[in-house]
Protein backbone atom coordinates (compact mmCIF):
# COMPACT_ATOMS: atom_id res chain seq x y z
CA UNK A 1 0.00 0.00 0.00
CA UNK A 2 1.35 3.40 -0.87
CA UNK A 3 1.67 6.26 1.60
CA UNK A 4 -1.23 8.24 0.10
CA UNK A 5 -3.72 5.43 0.69
CA UNK A 6 -2.21 4.64 4.09
CA UNK A 7 -2.61 8.31 5.10
CA UNK A 8 -6.21 8.30 3.86
CA UNK A 9 -6.96 5.20 5.96
CA UNK A 10 -5.29 6.75 9.00
CA UNK A 11 -7.45 9.85 8.54
CA UNK A 12 -10.55 7.65 8.41
CA UNK A 13 -9.44 5.87 11.58
CA UNK A 14 -9.19 9.24 13.33
CA UNK A 15 -12.66 10.22 12.15
CA UNK A 16 -14.13 6.92 13.30
CA UNK A 17 -12.42 7.29 16.67
CA UNK A 18 -14.02 10.73 17.02
CA UNK A 19 -17.43 9.29 16.14
CA UNK A 20 -16.92 6.43 18.59
CA UNK A 21 -16.16 8.94 21.33
CA UNK A 22 -19.34 10.85 20.55
CA UNK A 23 -21.43 7.67 20.61
CA UNK A 24 -19.84 6.64 23.91
CA UNK A 25 -20.73 10.04 25.38
CA UNK A 26 -24.34 9.66 24.25
CA UNK A 27 -24.47 6.16 25.72
CA UNK A 28 -23.13 7.41 29.04
CA UNK A 29 -25.70 10.21 29.08
CA UNK A 30 -28.50 7.74 28.37
CA UNK A 31 -27.20 5.41 31.11
CA UNK A 32 -27.15 8.30 33.56
CA UNK A 33 -30.69 9.28 32.62
CA UNK A 34 -31.82 5.67 33.07
CA UNK A 35 -30.03 5.35 36.40
CA UNK A 36 -31.68 8.55 37.63
CA UNK A 37 -35.17 7.27 36.77
CA UNK A 38 -37.27 6.08 39.66
CA UNK A 39 -37.37 2.28 39.74
CA UNK A 40 -41.03 2.35 38.82
CA UNK A 41 -40.16 4.10 35.54
CA UNK A 42 -37.20 1.85 34.79
CA UNK A 43 -39.61 -1.05 34.34
CA UNK A 44 -42.01 0.99 32.23
CA UNK A 45 -42.06 1.47 28.45
CA UNK A 46 -39.94 4.59 28.90
CA UNK A 47 -37.32 2.69 30.88
CA UNK A 48 -37.31 -0.19 28.43
CA UNK A 49 -36.87 2.25 25.55
CA UNK A 50 -33.92 3.85 27.34
CA UNK A 51 -32.34 0.43 27.93
CA UNK A 52 -32.86 -0.47 24.26
CA UNK A 53 -31.16 2.78 23.26
CA UNK A 54 -28.23 2.00 25.57
CA UNK A 55 -27.89 -1.46 24.05
CA UNK A 56 -28.02 -0.06 20.51
CA UNK A 57 -25.41 2.59 21.30
CA UNK A 58 -23.16 -0.07 22.85
CA UNK A 59 -23.53 -2.13 19.69
CA UNK A 60 -22.64 0.92 17.58
CA UNK A 61 -19.48 1.44 19.63
CA UNK A 62 -18.52 -2.18 19.04
CA UNK A 63 -19.13 -1.86 15.32
CA UNK A 64 -16.98 1.26 15.13
CA UNK A 65 -14.21 -0.54 17.03
CA UNK A 66 -14.41 -3.39 14.51
CA UNK A 67 -14.21 -0.90 11.63
CA UNK A 68 -11.07 0.64 13.10
CA UNK A 69 -9.54 -2.80 13.59
CA UNK A 70 -10.24 -3.75 9.99
CA UNK A 71 -8.77 -0.51 8.68
CA UNK A 72 -5.68 -1.00 10.83
CA UNK A 73 -5.26 -4.48 9.34
CA UNK A 74 -5.41 -2.96 5.89
CA UNK A 75 -2.41 -0.76 6.64
CA UNK A 76 -0.31 -3.51 8.23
Amino acid sequence: MNNKRRDAINKLIGQIDDLKSQVETLKEEEEEAYDNMPESLQGSDKGEAAQAAIDALESAVGSLEEAVSSLEEATA
